[in-house]
């Protein structure tokens, strides 16, 4: 429909509609099946945190406008935070940006630092929203895509040095990496940082699954020789703490791109969550047993889910980090992931997402599926039970 023979729609968001966590999701609830399509835990996180939210409300902590940069409490939890597991100094007062989850830390950051006509490098399949944000930005996408291999995927170096020309303005980096899972190695890493600073390039990296890691190590890129003074790191209590409607997450970086995020991000939401930051706040401090705890329960879920899965017959991409499994449904005798998507509830109970709406070349991911394994281990074991008679059909 058009207004005044103009479409309704800024054109910089055509071809954007429902997200597919959205549309799957509800697909899930129409049917009943069991929902391993979006990435949310069903059980809450530490009691203890829960009661910190609570507590805050009740003594009326956050409950009006918080400060525009976060209350003091989480920035310096979140300056802790980087320092106690990775050795990284940030000042809280100059060098942390509290935000609406991840997901508006990225737009935030896109919108600040991305000039109309700027191309943007992001690894393929991507999250959805990236490609959004760097829309409403202006900018240019330009994907370098991670390629199966072996039981899981790797990043062509040759070909994200490749990607990069005179436009470019940064790369947008995720690590662990959804939906494939990947963790990129301290090798990586290294490359991608000379390659910053050798092309004097900008660096938004997302790292909301940094504790989500069951093979091998996450590395911040801030770490790199270089790289703390061109890098834009993003993470959320939402993945870490299983609080995935509390939207709070955080910017770590340099001054002058902390006042560049924060001048976006004060005209987005401005503030919020204010009762939750107090939460976080505590959240961050709790004992190293607790992020062990998680990495080796969502572990074992991953094993769980992943035995399921191959006994199902799908071949299976098995994950280094993050909450998903990415799979392949050529051994299943089907070739469409979103045709396989969609009838999946009706045939027998159980929601996953296509992972060809995270390409830009929809036949690169035309047979992988995702699914998630943040969820009780009951209902992995019933999922994978009905995932069987896939094979009998």
């Amino acid at each position: 429909m058009s207004r005044m023979g103009r479409p309704l729609l800024n054109r910089r968001l055509e071809g954007f509609g429902t997200t597919i966590f959205a549309e799957m999701s509800a697909l899930a609830v129409r049917t009943g099946a069991i929902n391993l399509g979006q990435g949310f835990p069903d059980t809450d996180g530490p009691a203890e945190v829960r009661e910190a939210a609570v507590r805050a409300l009740r003594e009326g902590h956050g409950n009006q406008y918080p400060p525009g940069p976060g209350i003091p409490e989480l920035r310096r939890a979140v300056a802790a935070h980087q320092r106690r597991f990775y050795e990284l100094e940030y000042d809280p007062d100059r060098e942390v940006l509290v935000t609406a989850g991840a997901t508006e830390a990225i737009a935030a950051s896109l919108l600040a630092l991305v000039e109309p006509g700027d191309e943007v490098i992001a690894l393929e399949p991507y999250y959805d929203s990236y490609a959004a944000c760097i829309a409403m930005a202006g900018g240019t996408r330009v994907p370098v895509t991670l390629r199966p291999n072996g039981d899981g995927y790797v990043l062509d170096l040759d070909e994200l040095r490749a990607a990069v020309t005179g436009r470019t303005r940064l790369i947008l980096l995720n690590t662990p990496h959804n939906p494939t899972g990947t963790v990129l190695t301290r090798a990586e890493l290294a490359a991608i940082a000379e390659l910053a600073v050798e092309r004097d390039l900008l660096v938004v990296t997302d790292e909301v699954y940094e504790h989500l890691v069951f093979d091998g190590e996450h590395h911040p890129l801030a770490g790199f020789p270089g790289m703390r003074g061109r890098t834009v790191s993003i993470s959320s209590a939402g993945k870490t703490f299983s609080f995935t409607g509390w939207k709070v997450g955080w910017v770590t970086a340099a001054p002058e791109l902390i006042t560049a995020v924060r001048t976006a991000k004060q005209f987005l939401t401005y503030v919020s969550a204010g009762p939750f930051q107090y939460a976080v706040a505590e959240a961050l401090s709790l004992d190293d047993s607790y992020f062990r705890s998680l990495r080796a329960d969502l572990r074992g879920k991953r094993d769980l889910l992943a035995a399921g899965l191959e006994e199902a017959g799908f071949r299976v991409y098995r994950p280094a980090g993050t909450y998903f499994i990415t799979t392949d449904i050529r051994p299943l005798g089907e070739d469409d992931g979103i045709a396989f998507c969609l009838g999946l509830p009706e045939r027998c109970g159980v929601v996953a997402v296509p992972t060809a709406v995270f390409y830009d070349d929809k036949d690169a991911g035309r047979s992988i599926v995702r699914f998630a394994f943040c969820k009780q281990d009951d209902v992995l074991r019933e999922a994978a039970s009905r995932l069987k008679g896939l094979r009998a059909g």
